[in-house]
């Protein structure tokens, strides 16, 4: 029998090893208190904080009578079980891990997840809202929680609150309380829903962001390295430009590798396109600029920039954006029909004329021809308030 006891620890022991879990056992933070408890008295006991990451934890309580000492720790006797699924697959796993010996006292107790419900439980004997309740009186027990599986532990839980009564009538008890938890080593960086959450809404307030219609691939790509580089502890305790900078510095890898630049562009392009649609001139302007800037503007970028600064009045601006959608592309009509726009609104009519007429039987699209898109413009700009002196003669020009 002896034998098969022991072949059937081995066996899952093994298993354990093969199943081993991403963590390891918090000796370091393990919780070990001892104890007295008066007859018939109640006592509370806090145990030391859980460590960031931990999604399981094993306890063990021995009563011990006066004179007895502890036989192995359970920090000892956990080392020979790499990870918490070796507790549970199987009464050995359990019966490994109680105490060698215990006294002939017996006690009741319960866990508790705040240090208010602890205090009812010593003060009233109660147990209603008791994450476990042991009501059969025992010299010793052992107890695995986890995450998911127990009230007690959730995500955010730091400690815990054992409650005992003793059911001696006469003599003290003495009670030893072991309680060691389980890191999951990704976790322990402090990486938890809510905070790789916090990161992401972070980086949706970004510049860079609110420039894409979908920032959630861009946003998602920031926090991995985040996640990679610091533990969230770590971040949190950075300057708030070092902080940007991060953002910043990690923004410009994504956009990279995910290849989100012409996503940019083509966004920034329709927002200064419904700008220049409400007559908000200067913003249409400034994403313009942020593409040129950034060396991604095309001919037809200078053109609409140069379109712009006509519509505002800043013809030598005007003049000098055209010229340099001309140096991209000197076939790009409609920046030559807006070039000779700003000759004409810059009293350099000379200039304008060259260009009105030399393209006066061409399209300007596959839809619209040259003339056309002149008339049209000019109505726009006699809108605009600028001066059209000259535009009856140039449609003169253009249609002898």
């Amino acid at each position: 029998m002896k034998k098969i006891v022991v072949m059937l620890f081995i066996s899952i022991f093994y298993q354990s090893v093969f199943a081993q879990k991403e963590g390891y056992w918090d000796k370091d933070r393990a919780t070990t208190k001892e104890l007295t408890v008066s007859a018939r008295d109640r006592v509370i006991i806090k145990t030391d904080d859980f460590p960031v990451g931990t999604t399981e934890l094993i306890y063990r309580i021995t009563l011990l009578d006066e004179n007895q000492q502890m036989a192995s720790s359970l920090v000892s006797l956990l080392k020979a079980i790499p990870d918490p699924t070796g507790i549970s697959q199987g009464s050995a796993g359990a019966v490994f891990i109680l105490s060698k010996i215990s006294g002939t006292d017996k006690c009741r107790y319960a866990v508790f997840s705040s240090n208010e419900l602890a205090l009812e439980y010593q003060n009233e004997d109660k147990t209603d809202k008791a994450c476990v309740v042991q009501d059969a009186p025992l010299t010793k027990d052992a107890n695995r929680l986890s995450i998911g599986k127990s009230s007690c532990l959730q995500s955010n839980t730091s400690s815990l609150w054992f409650g005992f009564e003793s059911t001696n009538w006469i003599m003290k008890q003495k009670i030893i309380l072991e309680v060691v938890p389980w890191v999951d080593t990704k976790l322990s960086r402090g990486w938890s829903l809510e905070n790789r959450k916090y990161i992401i809404n972070q980086c949706k307030t970004s510049a860079l962001a609110r420039k894409l219609t979908n920032s959630d691939d861009f946003c998602i790509c920031i926090e991995e390295k985040i996640q990679n580089q610091y533990k969230f502890q770590e971040f949190q305790k950075l300057l708030t430009i070092e902080q940007a900078k991060a953002y910043k510095d990690f923004g410009n890898s994504c956009s990279d590798e995910i290849n989100i630049s012409k996503g940019i562009l083509d966004n920034l392009r329709i927002q200064a396109s419904n700008f220049i649609k409400k007559r908000d001139y200067g913003n249409a302007i400034a994403q313009y600029n942020t593409i040129i800037n950034n060396g991604k503007a095309t001919a037809l970028d200078y053109s609409a920039i140069g379109y712009t600064y006509i519509l505002t009045k800043q013809y030598g601006k005007a003049i000098k954006s055209l010229k340099e959608g001309e140096k991209l592309d000197d076939t790009e009509l409609l920046v030559k029909l807006n070039l000779a726009h700003a000759y004409l609104l810059n009293d350099d009519y000379r200039n304008a004329k060259t260009i009105y007429k030399e393209y006066q039987t061409q399209n300007v699209t596959d839809s619209l021809s040259w003339i056309q898109k002149i008339k049209d413009d000019f109505i726009v700009f006699k809108k605009a308030g600028l001066p059209s002196g000259d535009f009856d003669k140039v449609l003169k020009l253009i249609e002898r």
